[in-house]
């Protein structure tokens, strides 16, 4: 993405989704456009402990801008998790002029969801979807690499387009070391399944690089669309089914 908002969400959970947004915000970064991270609501941490946004700033680098709208320190859903603490909710119409605000600071804004695309953000059903919808953004559809994700992403896809919104592409989250042969087969069908080009592929265990090594890396897990190099006929081809 050269500029604007562009939204980020999971098929699910724990599969990568913040380390992807790092290496969108440092090979954006890299080029010389000024990035900001937008994180509505972060569950299962509490105060003075480093949330997702945080994580993206430290990998992406310092000049990324890390802002976070709500926290909650038990691990659930947003909606759950504000709910049990009696604090408030976050909105979508909130997270909206929260990025629209950013963009007009930056060249890009990453909003980085919690969880999967309809995760609720409050006790009314708003979810990220609603947010993407009001700032007609792209969304960035991570998935996780093995059995069981064809599904997932072809039902985020869907519900994506059912409200009129526009699958930017599909990066798979956390690529392992020796994919298994599920792995391999889905780097064809994934594509096909989300009607959505695949556009990167981040290796499992790439948050624990030194920042520094992260970045210079970050361009070789990503396609052009998303300011990278990576190549998904080439990497299929190194990976054959």
């Amino acid at each position: 993405m050269t500029g604007g908002i562009l939204v980020v969400t999971g098929t699910g959970t724990e599969i990568g989704k913040t380390v992807t947004t790092a290496a969108v915000a440092a090979v954006a970064a890299a080029a010389g456009r000024s990035v900001a991270v937008l994180k509505p609501a972060q569950t299962g941490v509490r105060p003075g402990e480093c949330g997702d946004a945080d994580e993206v700033a430290r990998l992406a680098g310092p000049s990324v801008t890390a802002r976070e709208l709500a926290r909650y320190p038990e691990p659930l859903a947003p909606a759950t998790a504000a709910r049990r603490s009696g604090l408030p909710p976050v909105r979508p119409r909130d997270v909206a002029d929260a990025a629209a605000k950013l963009a007009a600071e930056h060249d890009l804004v990453l909003v980085e969801g919690a969880g999967g695309l309809l995760v609720r953000f409050d006790e009314e059903g708003g979810t990220l979807a609603d947010v993407a919808g009001l700032l007609d953004a792209p969304v960035l559809v991570v998935a996780p690499a093995g059995l069981g994700t064809l599904n997932t992403t072809e039902l985020t896809a869907r519900e994506l387009r059912g409200r009129g919104l526009d699958p930017a592409g599909v990066v798979i989250g956390s690529w392992p070391g020796a994919p298994d042969l599920a792995s391999r087969c889905n780097l064809a069908d994934l594509p096909v399944v989300a009607g959505a080009p695949l556009v990167g592929a981040v290796p499992a265990g790439a948050g624990a690089l030194e920042p520094a090594d992260f970045r210079a890396r970050a361009g070789s897990w990503l396609a052009p669309l998303l300011g990278g190099v990576w190549d998904a006929e080439a990497f299929t081809a190194r990976c054959p089914a």
